[in-house]
């Protein structure tokens, strides 16, 4: 019944070899993100709460920026099994002319109109000009992290995920830092508090481009041709908004409905403990899922690899043996995260962020129904992010990504929190709905095996693209 797991050491060596560097990247910045909520949440749970509001658009830009990253990863994966460095040259110029746009004008909005936008995000007067101070300065930092993001995962696909590790792992390290210095006024600084956290994380991406600039311009194993980055020509532009598109859409509305969420827990009845409760809560959930986004990220890279270099026999085993490696990882680490969070995090953690008693048993509910239902979420993560991408199946993901989300979960977390003004554990169930419903239609369409498509095809003769 298993037999597809039976793929060789050389197999799974590759995974861990792809998966590692990912795996640390996301610990990295997931770790000193949950260091940076410590930080906020030492001023209360008022700040911690407008930090977690004004990072709702942040948020979105991030799954833009994904988005593009993912959509580029469907082309360049495939054109780097096919050694097209040239085509590959063009995409990541259209990804840059999409990123730096799309950021932009997430940045005005955030800086001209912040009281407004928060006003939407929350009812609650004593979060909005704490959230909108922060969001004014924060906005700017994505015009550098969305160019970086873009070239960063051009070579994650073209197998060299390290260099996202070691971007990203010094940027976090100097946010952290920051941190320090900007809340607390220390090292001769003034204590900044809110607005604080945000000057450095804007401090710190234009770090982290400064240094993806340096690398860009000397790195040998794959050379920026800056004539085909500029003119990438019609053919190829087709090509990415044919494969891209769908993604960037996906992971748009998707961040939109993930942020929808957070509406509905910032108009509810103790919408302060609640959105603090979630700011813990979220952190804990994305350091225990590293290891799938991953796994994900590997898929995507291997699939690509496999259908662009024509083993397009063996590619339906490789997707179910990462879909299966997935869920095994996501049950190993599922259970002990809801044991903890009855049992470890009450005492030891939640004192450390000053949770009141409240927030701390919203946060444990939390994370038991992540625990309970992280085995779906893995595997909704890999196949959808990672092999229906990874094979071309751009148009398919994002029908199974988005249906189960704006269709099910939303209308029933709304009703029962906005309508029927229901415990926030009834809007985490219809919440949970989602990946019910998405894991149902995502294991239909990986076993009909219409995902596997060569997405490069015919691209050589097509000019503008060689």
């Amino acid at each position: 019944m298993f037999s597809y797991l039976k793929r060789g050491r050389g197999f799974y060596r590759n995974v861990v070899l792809l998966g590692l560097p990912i795996l640390l990247q996301n610990l990295t910045t997931t770790f000193l993100g949950l260091i940076d909520t410590f930080m906020v949440g030492t001023l209360g749970e008022a700040p911690l709460a407008a930090v977690l509001v004004a990072n709702t658009p942040v948020f979105v830009i991030q799954l833009v920026i994904f988005g593009l990253q993912s959509g580029s990863s469907v082309l360049i994966s495939q054109f780097w099994g096919k050694g097209d460095t040239d085509s590959i040259n063009r995409v990541i110029g259209l990804g840059c002319y999409a990123a730096g746009a799309i950021s932009a004008l997430f940045a005005a909005v955030m800086f001209f109109l912040p009281e407004q936008l928060m006003a939407v995000l929350t009812d609650n007067a004593e979060l909005i000009p704490l959230a909108a101070d922060y969001a004014r300065i924060v906005g700017f930092s994505y015009l550098f992290n969305s160019i970086t993001g873009v070239y960063v995962g051009a070579h994650r696909s073209m197998e060299n995920p390290k260099l996202g590790l070691i971007v990203f792992s010094i940027s976090m390290c100097a946010n952290t830092v920051l941190n320090w210095v900007f809340i607390f006024g220390n090292l001769g600084a003034p204590a900044l508090g809110v607005t604080g956290a945000a000057a450095a994380t804007l401090t710190s991406r234009i770090l982290e481009f400064a240094i993806m600039a340096v690398y860009a311009l000397t790195n040998r194993r794959f050379r920026l041709r800056p004539a085909a980055m500029l003119r990438p020509g019609l053919p190829l532009l087709q090509k990415f908004i044919r494969y891209s598109s769908p993604v960037v859409l996906n992971e748009t509305l998707w961040g939109l409905g993930t942020s929808v969420y957070k509406v509905i827990l910032g108009h509810m009845e103790g919408s302060t403990e609640i959105l603090a409760a979630r700011a813990l809560a979220g952190n804990i959930e994305d350091i225990c899922s590293v290891a799938v986004f991953a796994v994900a990220g590997t898929a995507s890279i291997i699939i690509g690899r496999e259908i662009g270099a024509g083993r397009r026999d063996t590619v339906y085993e490789v997707g179910a043996a990462l879909n299966t490696l997935a869920m095994l990882c996501a049950l190993a680490i599922g259970i002990p995260m809801v044991l903890c969070a009855w049992f470890v995090f009450p005492g030891l953690l939640y004192p450390i962020f000053h949770l009141s008693g409240a927030a701390g048993s919203i946060t444990t509910m939390m994370l038991t129904f992540t625990g309970i239902f992280l085995a779906l979420r893995s595997f909704n993560s890999v196949n959808i992010v990672g092999v229906l991408r990874g094979g071309g199946d751009v148009r398919a993901a994002t029908a199974i990504d988005l249906i189960p989300l704006w269709c099910a979960a939303i209308p029933a977390a709304a009703f029962l929190g906005l309508a029927l003004r229901l415990s926030v554990f009834w809007v985490f169930a219809g919440i949970e709905l989602e990946q019910v419903v998405k894991f149902g239609f995502g294991v239909r369409r990986f076993r009909s095996r219409e995902w596997i498509n060569d997405v490069t095809q015919f691209a050589k003769s097509e000019p503008g693209t060689a």
